[in-house]
């Protein structure tokens, strides 16, 4: 019997203690939020902005695929006769067919080096030739002697 009162005394001051403990417990906890309320609540708020902050941020720059099905109608021009240049001013000009092809070059906007790479030629090879052309047709620069040419029939 006196062991069954020890167990009583003993159920009841763990009960006391634990009460109390957790009066204690639920007082600091209950001094800590009101003291630092504001602290809390401000982190609170950041950890909410910087949450809708990352989900808006892989929303929007997010990469999205797109998959356009249209359908495309090619329009093929009917072909256009072959140019023949005037081969009758291009003999009383004194035109020879490599100038002719070198201003054919000049009129669709090359440089004398992207000419010679085209023409396998070097640059300087391009510019006598240009110069000779030039001569010839009584033009003093590139776009004069091209209008020069188309007027005279040599260039479409």
């Amino acid at each position: 019997m006196a062991q069954d009162g020890m167990r009583k005394q003993v159920v009841i001051f763990g009960l006391v203690g634990g009460v109390l403990v957790t009066l204690l417990q639920w007082t600091e906890f209950h001094f800590v939020v009101l003291e630092h309320s504001v602290a809390i609540y401000g982190v609170l708020i950041a950890i909410l902005f910087a949450g809708a902050g990352v989900w808006l941020g892989t929303r929007l720059l997010a990469p999205r695929e797109r998959i356009v099905d249209r359908i495309v109608e090619i329009v093929v021009p009917a072909p256009t006769p072959k140019f023949a240049a005037d081969d009758t001013a291009r003999e009383r000009l004194g035109i020879t067919r490599r100038e002719l092809e070198i201003l054919e070059h000049v009129a669709r906007g090359l440089s004398n080096r992207e000419i010679g790479e085209a023409l396998f030629v070097s640059e300087n090879t391009v510019k006598t030739h240009c110069s000779r052309a030039f001569d010839k047709l009584g033009a003093r620069r590139r776009t004069e002697a091209v209008q020069r040419s188309k007027e005279l029939g040599l260039l479409p």
